[in-house]
């Protein structure tokens, strides 16, 4: 039997996994749970890296307790942000979190430097005010202190990983999301960090899921009574973790990450980086064994999320809300991506306004506001996939759905309707298992991405949803 650790670190929440592998199947079970909130401090949002790599610690310790020692450890987390580590390898501060609005604005300040055609030219990337590219600007013309000290610019998985091992690296998957790295050449783009200001040392070497970083330093070895166990760069970005879990067995699909976000796309052989790809703004990331994940960036249930707490007399389980959307019958439809559900002062008040200006009935039970944001999620869903066929070198005949999300069964049989074609949802828990699958090859026991998708599907129990008639 094999044992392996993920950590999967979410927006919200954390948690650290403990995989066996006995030849033929992965069993995971949760070894810990932790929140992740937002830092509200000096009027921006921040993470606290150090209360995660905390957490990180002591999951490790209590595996000691329990006598297992992990064959290795990979860390995947969301993409976009980083973290600043001085000479002496010294964190200077809490990162930035992607939600600080201290980034409104930010893309066009930068445009004056570098054209957005050319920004996209060089990376394939969609353009949001939160990428890292902005994000970095921002902090260097407001005069960020620990911009200016950095020696070191790690994303949040890289940073984990240097805290855990004292080695720099930075990986290929969650580089990619940065709207910095170019995919034609493979790394960091140079002219856009000259534009920047930014020196390429600044950041660690580049390296593609597998690499093996190093070993758990000596003080975390004595801190958490293991020896020196391997630690692993998997798909660092969650994204590229959990699509690398998909129990595919052929190319002809377009996949669902279906949490906080919506990430709807398709997995090539190549970045597809053109007029129409830069006309719809869809995104070009790294994925594992040299693929491309082609992909759309949809507000997904973070609306969801942000209205239930604001809905009177509304049930505390999911799936009791989830079943009040059957005795609804509002047909009003939102769009997902609209500026005004970015970060509003109260989700529900933001869908009010928007039915109201759009001439439509506005919501008055929980049962109404969950069939509005489930069945526009659906029908946004139903216009990605549209667009995705004109650019797939294959047909799309089924939708993967991985994630918490496709557990809601009125949303994945309403997408299955709208799509006009199978949904097929699992596995649930798919970052982890693809950050485990990832680990499994880094130790030589698979070899290829469709051998890790077959483990995957003998992992998992899968639901598939056919398209119904009465939509």
């Amino acid at each position: 039997m094999k044992h392996f650790l993920a950590v999967d670190l979410g927006a919200t929440s954390g948690r650290t996994v403990l995989a066996a592998f006995d030849g033929e199947k992965i069993e995971m079970s949760e070894l810990t749970r932790f929140r992740n909130p937002m830092i509200p401090m000096g009027g921006h949002l921040f993470w606290d890296i150090a209360g995660l790599y905390n957490e990180v610690l002591l999951s490790l310790k209590k595996l000691s307790s329990m006598g297992i020692v992990p064959d290795s450890i990979g860390i995947d987390t969301w993409g976009c942000d980083f973290a600043f580590f001085g000479k002496d390898g010294q964190l200077l501060g809490m990162p930035h979190c992607y939600r600080d609005s201290h980034t409104e604005g930010a893309q066009q300040k930068f445009f004056e430097r570098m054209p957005a055609e050319e920004v996209y030219r060089r990376t394939g990337i969609q353009f949001m005010d939160f990428n890292s590219l902005f994000q970095l600007d921002t902090i260097r013309r407001n005069g960020g202190s620990a911009l200016e000290a950095a020696d070191k610019i790690l994303f949040i998985p890289d940073a984990l990983m240097y805290m855990l091992t004292g080695n720099a690296v930075c990986e290929y998957t969650v580089a990619s999301t940065s709207q910095m790295l170019n995919p034609v050449t493979g790394d960091l783009d140079e002219d856009i960090l000259k534009a920047l200001g930014i020196g390429r040392n600044k950041f660690g070497k580049l390296v593609h899921p597998g690499t093996v970083v190093g070993q758990l330093s000596p003080q975390v070895q004595e801190f958490t009574g293991l020896g020196p166990v391997d630690v692993i760069a998997v798909a660092g970005h969650d994204t590229g973790s959990a699509v690398a879990a998909v129990p595919a067995e052929d190319e002809r699909y377009a996949y669902l990450s279906c949490g906080t976000w919506s990430l709807l796309g398709i997995e090539t052989p190549d970045a597809i980086m053109n007029e129409e790809s830069f006309r719809h703004n869809f995104t070009n990331e790294g994925g594992i064994e040299g693929t491309t994940r082609f992909l759309k960036n949809i507000c997904g249930l973070w609306i969801f999320e942000q209205c239930r707490p604001q809905l009177k007399d509304a049930p505390e389980s999911v799936a009791e809300l989830v079943a009040l959307c059957e005795t609804s019958d509002i047909e009003s439809i939102i769009d997902p991506d609209a500026p005004c559900f970015a970060h509003p002062a109260s989700m529900r008040a933001a869908i009010d306004t928007f039915c109201t200006e759009t001439g439509q009935a506005v919501p008055q039970t929980a049962g109404d506001y969950c069939r509005v944001i489930f069945r526009s999620l659906a029908l946004r869903y139903r216009q990605v996939v549209d667009i995705l066929r004109s650019f797939a070198p294959f047909p799309i005949d089924r939708l993967h759905v991985i994630g918490g999300g496709s557990q809601n069964r009125y949303l994945m049989q309403y997408t299955a309707d709208a799509l006009e074609m199978p949904v097929i949802c699992g596995p649930v828990e798919g970052t982890a298992l693809g950050n485990v699958l990832v680990q499994l090859k880094t130790a030589g026991i698979v070899s290829t991405l469709s051998q890790m998708r077959a483990i995957s599907a003998a992992s998992v129990e899968l639901k598939t949803y056919l398209p119904q008639n009465n939509k």
